[in-house]
């Protein structure tokens, strides 16, 4: 038992000893990204097209729900053969609009397509910005502070937000 403990203990003591030779940061990659220009540029040209799509979508459910409305209206007095006619074409109507609906919002959509082109490279440079000035600051770990990692307490003298906007060159603080 004795050497059981004291085998913890070994293994403890060199387990802190290396956590304390490391060196650790943080980041607020929500600042980053909102003090670069062509981030801001992208988001809104993102939410416009967002809107906008979104808008066409809602104007084809609206048409979708008066075409419905119509159709319980006139049922009575439509024949079996009007009746199936109708309800195919708000059947149709429907499909196509969850259809470009899909085009538009669905994983490999045009928004996604749009992020890709125009947000990702952004976000690789910031990336790239901080794996340098990590590197250049000997540091081990820059945590992210709009991360799912929750953060207790965090020193500012090891916030590198300001770093890595030097590094991209967008820093006004100086």
């Amino acid at each position: 038992m004795k050497r059981l403990i004291g085998t913890l203990l070994v293994i403890a003591t060199i387990g802190v000893g290396s956590l304390k030779a490391q060196k650790f940061g943080y980041v607020d990659s929500e600042y980053i990204l909102n003090s670069i220009p062509e981030y801001k540029a992208a988001k809104t040209e993102m939410d416009k097209l967002s809107a906008d799509w979104q808008k066409e979508i809602e104007l084809k459910y609206a048409e979708i729900d008066k075409l419905y409305k119509a159709y319980q209206a006139e049922q009575i007095l439509l024949t079996d053969e009007m009746k199936k006619k109708r309800e195919n074409e708000i059947v149709n109507r429907e499909a196509e609009a969850k259809d470009l609906q899909k085009a538009k919002f669905g994983v490999d959509g045009e928004l996604f397509k749009k992020r890709m082109e125009l947000i990702k490279p952004i976000q690789d440079k910031v990336y790239n910005a901080v794996k340098a000035v990590a590197d250049k600051g000997g540091l081990a770990v820059i945590f992210d502070k709009n991360s799912d990692l929750t953060i207790l307490y965090s020193n500012p003298k090891f916030d590198k937000s300001e770093a890595v906007l030097d590094y991209l060159g967008y820093n006004k603080k100086k």
